[in-house]
């Protein structure tokens, strides 16, 4: 399956699509308390009550891939707790969709928990440092990077820079999230540590961009996710326009090592057609040939996370 872009057909991949399940929504709901309950949550938000089976769900996702003409996508299970989700949305379509896993570090059993993730065929960790309250370089961190080292073609998803949830604001949860922890430079020595890994540094470093570049010259298993409207240029004076970060990440990163992503995430609104458009203005003003869209497109992602190298 592909879709028309201003470089013809071409396959496309999303990196980065939350799949808010029914265990999801629950676990909110307990966090919120008060009788709350994935489906009181849901009707709060104004969002689709999703079937207590995570396949049901999965095909949502896959009709409306099938509407865009997408043709495949990494499911996020965002928060700890919801590997199964996932884990049942692969199976369901395991040449459409792949899957990551939230995960704290610090949490007893960590490690057993990715090993558990990884052996069930989910294909990454997420580690949410400001969340959970560590620096990625935190020693406490390695049996989880050991573990998911021993899993030839795992990715880490090391979430950088500023991090709003905007489902927690919207039902008025807590988010005591400490940005020291935000910092891109602590993934270095941890991304020499697990030559073998392949990081993610989601949102170009979300407002961590020069930070987040730096790693990636100096680590060639760092890549750069594209994804979200990519707000945080806000922060930089002046903000730069989406094609010169587009500009700056092909000059040091290269498209090998860019994946595109959406931050897609509930129903009804679905796959976020509108960041897909920017990003593919974005991409063109910057300058980007066929190759080096269908690689960023899709391409690096088919590759990592379906073929392998």
């Amino acid at each position: 399956m592909k879709r028309e872009t201003p470089w013809g057909p071409v396959e496309i991949a999303d990196a980065h699509v939350h799949f808010f399940s029914h265990r999801f929504y629950s676990m909110l709901a307990a966090q919120k308390g008060d009788g709350a309950s994935a489906e009181s949550v849901c009707e709060a938000l104004g969002w689709h009550v999703p079937s207590q089976d995570p396949a049901e769900l999965a095909a949502w996702w896959a009709n409306d891939l099938d509407r865009h003409n997408i043709s495949r996508a990494c499911l996020l299970a965002s928060l700890p707790g919801d590997e199964a989700s996932v884990i049942s949305a692969v199976r369901a379509y395991p040449d459409r969709f792949a899957g990551y896993f939230f995960l704290n570090p610090l949490a007893d059993g960590a490690a057993e928990r990715a090993e558990a993730g990884l052996k069930a065929g989910l294909k990454g960790i997420c580690l949410m440092q400001a969340m959970h309250g560590f620096s990625v370089a935190d020693e406490r961190v390695r049996p989880v990077l050991d573990a998911a080292s021993s899993v030839p073609g795992t990715m880490v998803f090391v979430h950088c820079g500023v991090l709003s949830v905007g489902v927690r604001k919207r039902l008025g949860l807590a988010s005591p999230f400490d940005m020291r922890y935000s910092d891109p430079l602590n993934v270095h020595s941890v991304a020499l540590r697990y030559p073998n890994l392949r990081f993610v540094i989601p949102h170009f470093g979300a407002g961590h961009f020069r930070e987040a570049l730096m790693v990636a010259d100096l680590c060639p298993n760092v890549l750069l996710d594209t994804s979200s409207s990519n707000s945080w240029t806000k922060y930089l004076s002046p903000p730069p326009p989406l094609e010169r970060v587009f500009e700056q990440a092909l000059a040091v990163a290269g498209p090998g090592r860019l994946l595109f992503g959406t931050d897609s995430s509930f129903f009804p609104r679905g796959w976020h057609d509108a960041v897909f458009d920017q990003q593919i203005a974005a991409l063109q003003a910057a300058g980007a040939g066929a190759p080096e869209a269908e690689a960023i497109l899709g391409g690096n992602l088919i590759r990592l996370l379906w073929q392998r190298d």
